[in-house]
């Protein structure tokens, strides 16, 4: 199988196909971050890079040759929590890169597969994406899927592919108690974890602050406290460790990270990048290699693996 992967990322793709025992002759990664394609690179040295997508026409490729492509598209221009200009942004305007992108391939080759990824959005702009896709591309499938059913996580995505009779992965029942590092929260028993983690993380001293803090239990709101970081409310959340975490994002500052209790000794702790890759089915230690800030980012950027691994399983050449 020949591969060409579209913002690329981390290679999530890579990894999936790797679940399915999958190791491709070319993969081709179109990704201009650089520390991700560190990783990439570190994990999967034989991954071709090709750079700028918007510079497609001047790679080398045999188009031909192209047995699957993958596009997680950018979504800040159609996530509900960014900007919601769709492709009147800049960013946007790479749905329709990615369109003539894989239209190409298709053209080269009829029997190719392809995946396209984005966030849940208002239903507008889901329907706007999905019928260009068809006009464009043929027969589409279309499907939202929750990485709640395999991971940790909860994260909807909206999937766009060619490949036939894909249906929901089955619920692994995963919550945050069992990707946390040594299985506790608690910041004596978890004496491995950096107490940078645990800075201003005892939630009594919320009480006595001015800012309103939201703390989840598995069956919903269990206290409701004040808090001392700035931001709004969804950074200020803390969650139970028989729940699920939020939605990662790229995580940059500002306590972004995602936030669980030890509701033993009432103390809060920010995850650990290592945490976010198991939030991510992502191998332990696959981000290593660069600083934390960007193993969060390129976490917050990429596939939730065991998704995509789920979906191209699908795929005859995978069967």
């Amino acid at each position: 199988m020949n591969v060409l992967s579209l913002f690329d990322g981390m290679s999530g793709t890579q990894l999936a196909l790797k679940s399915l025992g999958v190791r491709p002759e070319k993969y081709y990664a179109a990704e201009w971050d650089k520390y991700a394609s560190i990783i990439t690179q570190k994990n999967f040295p034989d991954t071709i890079p090709l750079g700028d997508v918007t510079k497609w026409r001047e790679w080398d490729v045999d188009w031909s040759t192209i047995d699957l492509i993958v596009a997680g598209f950018p979504c800040q221009s159609w996530s509900m929590a960014g900007a919601r200009l769709g492709d009147r942004d800049n960013r946007g305007q790479l749905f329709w890169v990615t369109l003539d992108i894989i239209q190409h391939v298709l053209e080269a080759n009829p029997n190719a597969k392809f995946l396209m990824e984005n966030v849940k959005m208002k239903a507008d702009f889901e329907q706007y994406i999905t019928h260009h896709t068809e006009q464009a591309l043929g027969v589409v499938n279309k499907h939202l899927i929750n990485s709640a059913l395999v991971s940790a996580q909860n994260r909807q995505r909206y999937y766009w592919t060619n490949i036939e009779g894909i249906e929901q992965p089955k619920d692994k029942g995963v919550v945050l108690k069992d990707i946390l590092e040594n299985g506790v929260t608690d910041r004596e028993k978890s004496h491995c974890i950096d107490a940078n983690y645990f800075k201003g993380g005892n939630l009594k001293s919320y009480f006595e602050k001015h800012r309103r803090q939201l703390v989840f239990s598995p069956n919903g709101l269990c206290h409701v406290g004040d808090a001392d970081l700035n931001g709004n409310q969804s950074i200020k959340r803390v969650y139970h460790p028989e729940g699920k975490a939020p939605t990662l994002t790229t995580m940059g500052g500002g306590h972004r990270e995602p936030k669980v209790i030890d509701i033993n000794d009432m103390t809060w702790r920010k995850l650990t990048p290592l945490e976010c890759e198991r939030l991510q089915t992502v191998p332990d230690g696959y981000t290593e290699g660069v600083s934390n800030t960007q193993r969060y980012k390129m976490l917050g950027n990429g596939f939730t693996v065991d998704v995509i691994a789920h979906i191209l399983s699908y795929m005859e050449q995978v069967k």
